[in-house]
C-alpha cells in the first residue's frame, strides 16, 4: 500500500497531476452549468419579448 502512495519516488508529481486534473474537471463542470443557466435565461427573455410583440 505504501508503494501505491510513494509511486516510486515520484509521488508529488503523480498525485499533484491527479489533483490538478480533478480540479480542472470540477472547474469545467461549474462553467458548463453557468453557461447552461445563462442560455436558459436568455431564451426565456427572448420568448417573453416575442410574446410581448404578439400582443401589439
Amino acid at each position: 500500500m505504501a508503494e501505491l502512495f510513494s509511486q516510486g519516488g515520484y509521488a508529488f508529481y503523480v498525485w499533484s497531476s491527479y489533483g490538478m486534473g480533478l480540479i480542472l474537471l470540477l472547474v469545467e463542470l461549474v462553467q458548463l452549468r453557468n453557461r447552461h443557466r445563462t442560455i436558459l435565461a436568455r431564451l426565456g427573455r427572448l420568448m417573453r419579448m416575442q410574446a410581448g410583440r404578439g400582443n401589439k
